[in-house]
């Protein structure tokens, strides 16, 4: 026999051999992935790839019911292999999800303070009562959303964080240009 063909039928004999038993190891590695990216925040930040890790381990479990090691095996080699980038995608997408939700609270915050003052402005210059009420209630309203999405930075959770602070200040800009409407020029600049 030739020397090709004898190597060739000895890996094709090494292969159905390991794949005689179900992919035991290589199942519980792309457990363990799954695991530490979901401890990541996969699941939020990575979901497709988090996903396709999930379905393909299910996948994988499916197999083994059906006796097909090998398909298994890929199976299983594809979970770990997409948790393992669902892992490393999750920790990038935080990272910049924590810069973003850092500039929106601060952007938040810069336009309550600017719409305090033309509220208190407005306030010293008397003008009508609905337009001091919309307007306390709007900075109400925004001053809880920026507590809140504060407290969702302090536990991680930047994309909620964002989330909660979305449109507020487009929100006091508004308010800022009622109040300033509402309130006289030679008002608005002694203050």
């Amino acid at each position: 026999m030739p020397p090709r063909l004898l190597l060739s039928l000895a890996f094709m004999a090494a292969l159905t051999v390991a794949c005689a038993d179900p992919p035991d190891k290589e199942m519980q590695q792309a457990q363990v992935a799954i695991d530490a990216a979901k401890a990541a925040g996969a699941d939020r930040y990575a979901a497709t790839d988090f996903t396709a890790a999930q379905e393909a381990l299910k996948q994988a479990n499916d197999a083994v019911a059906q006796r097909d090691y090998r398909l298994a095996l890929n199976h299983a080699l594809d979970a770990r292999e997409r948790a393992q980038t669902a892992a490393k995608d999750a920790a990038d997408r935080k990272a910049a999800a924590r810069i973003d939700s850092d500039r929106a609270v601060a952007h938040a915050s810069a336009a309550l303070g600017e719409a305090r003052a033309r509220l208190k402005a407005a306030e010293n210059a008397h003008i009508q009562p609905r337009a001091l009420t919309d307007a306390r209630r709007t900075i109400v309203s925004v001053e809880q959303a920026v507590q809140k999405a504060r407290a969702a930075r302090e536990r991680e959770d930047y994309l909620d964080a964002m989330e909660m602070v979305n449109g507020a200040a487009s929100r006091l800009q508004g308010v800022v240009r009622e109040l300033d409407a509402a309130t006289p020029a030679a008002l608005r600049r002694r203050h």
